[in-house]
């Protein structure tokens, strides 16, 4: 269960369900109930399997690319890092386009880079590496990105109550608060990789 919590919590920073479901609720101003509901739904659907996917054969890619694992650690901790910063200071971090478009946003920019961007790969990949026992860690590892994914389906759906609840301060503040969290996440990866290279 620690395995399960803290990949929850890392994912839930990550992905940022709450976020995400305020800038879904700005790209699809122009949509109907249902055409948000599908939207919604698909996003979900592909950012799920691409994670999932990614734990799956993610060392494996980077086997093949001859890509250490203690550089991938050091890389993704310092794209975290850029991430919490601009989450932090406010720089812009996942700024959009405002005009509603007939094109599909399930896609792009919702699912990637919105739910199942760089950093939530990232993390991914480090908390897959190893051998581990399937039942009690892999498990514990895609049950914990079935239920940020799931919660993020509920913030996608209920979209424009949440912005309505928590207004631009509310979300300001959380925004910063992930952002913190995210940046001491991004440091230990770093640690992690050059502990990794010096042994």
């Amino acid at each position: 269960m620690d395995i399960f919590f803290q990949a929850l919590v890392s994912y839930l920073v990550i992905v940022d369900p709450i976020g995400v479901s305020l800038i879904f609720n700005g790209l699809t101003s122009g949509y109907n109930e249902s055409e948000r509901r599908n939207i919604a739904c698909r996003a979900v659907t592909i950012s799920t399997l691409l994670v999932g996917l990614f734990g799956f054969g993610g060392s494996w890619l980077l086997a093949q690319l001859g890509i250490a694992l203690e550089s991938f650690r050091i890389a993704g901790g310092l794209l975290l890092f850029y991430t919490a910063f601009s989450m932090v200071v406010g720089t812009g971090q996942q700024e959009r386009d405002d005009s509603a478009t007939d094109k599909d946003i399930s896609v792009y920019p919702l699912s990637i880079p919105l739910l199942a961007g760089p950093g939530c790969l990232t993390l991914t990949v480090l908390l897959f590496s190893g051998n581990h026992s399937f039942v009690s860690h892999y498990l514990p590892l895609y049950g914990a990105i079935i239920t940020v994914y799931g919660c993020s389906l509920v913030g996608l759906f209920y979209a424009r109550k949440v912005t309505k609840f928590m207004g631009e301060t509310g979300n300001s503040i959380m925004k910063r608060l992930l952002g913190v969290l995210l940046a001491a996440m991004s440091i230990q990866f770093i640690a992690d990789g050059i502990r990794g290279f010096i042994s």
